[in-house]
């Protein structure tokens, strides 16, 4: 039998909670074992249930934050993912210090939620490749333009390049293609060799390796 990946959600909305409950449960892969609604709650679900993955509110009362390096301390086998509606950069940086494995948007898709659970489960990161753009936007794209910065991907093409810099605005292959006169085919050829050369699994941890080349930041996700 297929061992189930045990979940436990901290929210302190509990319209949003039911339904973040509802999309996991509705997998067959995916168990609930806990809710709560504050750090402490947190905490305690933490230390009693020992989640696979703890899904934490940003803003829930006590601080998602606090709870998320209590949590890495005390319950190390327990991955943290934050979910909240802040998409500020410094906030996505300070919560990965502290331990959290991944950061995802309120209001993404539930394909999306679930499969930010499943890789980080597997011990992957995940930050949504949407909110990786928006990294690009406010770092690098403010300190140069495009014809003055120096080539910060020297091991790929010009047309790998400029794949990866549309991956990072979260375009499909689909999209991609349309974008570039090219076969879905065709980008996913290219995105495949992009991923060899930066040594990376998935086009989300490309997009990470891109906004932190940008940013001129190293990594939190290394």
């Amino acid at each position: 039998m297929q061992h189930k990946i045990r979940v436990a959600v901290v929210d302190d909305h509990p319209l949003y909670r039911d339904g973040v409950v509802f999309a996991l449960e509705s997998e067959p892969d995916i168990e609930v074992v806990g809710q709560g609604e504050t750090a402490l709650e947190a905490l305690q679900i933490a230390h009693d249930h020992t989640p696979d993955v703890l899904l934490l509110d940003m803003n829930m009362p006590g601080g998602g934050i606090n709870a998320v390096a209590k949590i890495a301390q005390r319950c190390p086998s327990t991955k943290t993912l934050m979910l909240t509606v802040v998409d500020d950069e410094d906030e996505v940086r300070s919560a990965l210090r502290k331990g959290a494995r991944g950061y995802l948007l309120k209001g993404t898709s539930s394909s999306e939620l679930v499969n930010a659970v499943r890789l980080v489960n597997k011990g992957q990161n995940y930050v949504s490749p949407g909110f990786a753009a928006q990294l690009i936007m406010s770092r690098g794209a403010e300190e140069n333009t495009p014809s003055e910065t120096p080539k910060q991907f020297p091991e790929l093409s010009d047309r790998e390049e400029q794949i990866l810099m549309l991956i990072l605005q979260g375009l499909s292959n689909r999209l991609i293609g349309g974008e570039l006169g090219l076969t879905e085919k065709t980008v996913k050829g290219y995105l495949t060799s992009v991923m060899e050369k930066l040594q990376v699994r998935n086009r989300v941890e490309a997009a990470m390796i891109a906004a932190e080349r940008i940013s001129g930041k190293k990594s939190s996700l290394k």
